[in-house]
């Protein structure tokens, strides 16, 4: 490993397809069901890769390929030795919902007074960690390290990878019912990230009115919580959800992390964040759910010394995309476009979130299927249409075998196909609409194929 950490770092980075080589780097052929990395090798060094790292002997055709056992193996047992040498401070983030928002808001706090690396987009599993810890600069003063699991397991077997020294669970609920068997299941696995931080006496970040959570933790005593209760560590109180708008409460003089610009001739007062016991941040997210992802990035930014002042710029910085929550205007109608995943847990806290949205006459759902919810799926995705029976919508459109298979008289539609086609361009109007869906669905289609009004 020293050998080839030494290429590594004379390298220019880490390549996985052959498609994207970068002059100097190191390719790493790694296989799949459907592709075989290893057939790419002369090729990556033909685009000017430094070195080709295979597991298949036959296919070496210079000493610019080197064989290993196996590349994914070796991928990892890089990206840990390349942690290990450096030392940088790991947060590691997982949980069944908000995982790569929350790891956006912490990493945009810690960048106001820090250098930090993050997870890019959602890479979040066995091959995604080793590529974020790769990614890591003798600079990097942190690194924000999303962490995916369906099964258990694999949260153990990323933090062994990544070795975080401090991890926070976003929620724990009904995500990967197939793969994980159970709720029960998903507890023990989201719970794998707190299991190696108490093993190797490491901080825990807790949102103080999670019990469940709290109950994972109980007696242990390297646990930073936030919240509006008064024992939490940094106190956090939430003014609205339409838009987010949290109250940070305890602004401290000692914790300031703005210097001062003149070694004299200042007072306290000319230094930011001093002399403020309430700093109002005001997120570009909306819902209950995301005012504990922003709460979160706010007590982090806290434990690290940043200034509320700091802490604001960096909430408030922040623009989700990628169909992440994101806000749209399509015609007279306003889209919440939140296409990126789905679970039970999040489609709940989506329909109720549009529910408690005030200043809408009118609102609509457009809804696809849930995906890897196994013996669960059937029960799952007619509990959430009870749970829009509960309301008066304007429009209900649900899309997917599962929906289909409901019982309800809303619109059903087997296929994005079946519901692209007969779905009127002019539906609404004046109308604030919801689309989620699990990643499969992409239903951003609606959008990107202008199925709505402009």
């Amino acid at each position: 490993m020293k050998s080839l950490y030494e290429k590594f770092t004379a390298s220019t980075g880490v390549c996985t397809d052959s498609r994207a080589i970068t002059e100097g780097c190191l390719y790493f052929a790694l296989k799949g069901e459907y592709f075989n990395g290893n057939l790419f090798a002369e090729e990556a060094l033909a685009k000017g890769a430094a070195y080709a790292i295979i597991d298949e002997p036959a296919v070496k055709a210079s000493e610019q390929m080197l064989v290993v056992d196996d590349v994914l193996s070796t991928l990892q047992q890089l990206a840990n030795y390349h942690r290990r040498t450096l030392g940088t401070l790991v947060i590691g983030i997982t949980g069944s919902n908000g995982k790569t928002t929350t790891k956006e808001l912490i990493a945009s706090v810690l960048g106001q007074g820090m250098q930090v690396v993050s997870t890019r987009g959602n890479l979040n599993n066995h091959i995604g960690v080793p590529l974020t810890l790769l990614s890591i600069k003798p600079e990097t003063d942190i690194a924000v390290v999303e962490m995916g699991a369906n099964h258990p397991g694999e949260i153990a077997f990323l933090c062994n990878i990544a070795e975080p020294d401090y991890g926070y669970i976003t929620s724990i609920g009904k995500a990967h019912l197939e793969g994980f068997g159970s709720f029960e299941g998903v507890v023990k696995t989201k719970g794998e990230l707190f299991d190696y931080l108490k093993a190797h006496h490491k901080t825990i970040f807790l949102n103080a009115k999670d019990t469940l959570q709290a109950g994972l933790v109980a007696s242990y005593e390297h646990v930073y919580t936030f919240g509006d209760t008064p024992m939490a560590n940094v106190h956090i109180q939430c003014l609205a959800t339409q838009p987010v708008t949290a109250l940070l409460t305890d602004s401290s003089q000692s914790l300031t992390a703005e210097p001062a610009t003149h070694a004299i001739d200042f007072l306290p007062e000319d230094i930011e964040g001093f002399t403020e016991p309430h700093t109002t941040i005001a997120a570009h997210l909306r819902g209950d759910y995301n005012f504990t992802n922003v709460a979160a990035a706010i007590a982090i930014g806290r434990y690290f010394k940043l200034s509320p002042a700091a802490i604001k710029r960096g909430i408030e910085q922040y623009v989700p995309n990628n169909n992440r929550n994101q806000f749209l205007k399509c015609g007279s109608n306003t889209v919440v476009l939140d296409a990126y995943n789905a679970n039970p847990s999040s489609m709940t806290a989506a329909i109720g979130n549009v529910v408690a949205m005030e200043g809408f006459a009118k609102k609509a759902l457009i809804l696809g299927d849930m995906f890897e919810l196994g013996s669960y799926a059937a029960a799952e995705h007619q509990r959430i249409v009870d749970l829009i029976s509960e309301h008066s919508w304007a429009g209900v459109y649900l899309i997917g075998e599962q929906f289909s298979a409901t019982d309800t008289s809303y619109p059903k539609y087997k296929t994005f196909e079946a519901f692209a086609a007969s779905f009127p361009k002019d539906a609404f109007a004046d109308t604030l609409i919801l689309i989620k869906g699990s990643r499969g669905m992409a239903l951003e289609r609606i959008i990107t194929e202008g199925l709505l009004s402009e």
